[in-house]
């Protein structure tokens, strides 16, 4: 009886990512934020998990994931030049 309970659970979370991702255009990292769980569960959830329950679903969030893999060297370069500008241009308090 419980593992069924928990299942059910873990289908309600696979989902709800899915819609939160598909939604917001979010990240894994920000998803697994967002959900207070880890960014392998979040990654294993919308990348396995999904397919089977919502397929509609699971192409959404692929597209969008396969998005986000392909920016990501580029929000890591913008943050690594926020940082930088910010240490050469110290504001005074």
């Amino acid at each position: 009886m419980k593992s069924v309970v928990l299942q059910k659970d873990i289908d309600e979370r696979v989902v709800m990512l899915g819609k939160y991702i598909a939604e917001t255009g979010a990240t894994v990292r920000a998803a697994a934020e967002r959900f207070g769980i880890s960014k392998s569960t979040v990654h294993k959830d919308v990348s396995r998990r999904l397919k089977n329950l919502d397929f509609d679903l699971f192409i959404k969030v692929s597209e969008i994931l396969s998005t986000n893999r392909a920016e990501r060297h580029i929000r890591g370069g913008m943050a690594t030049k926020i940082k930088y500008l910010a240490k050469s241009n110290p504001t005074s308090p």
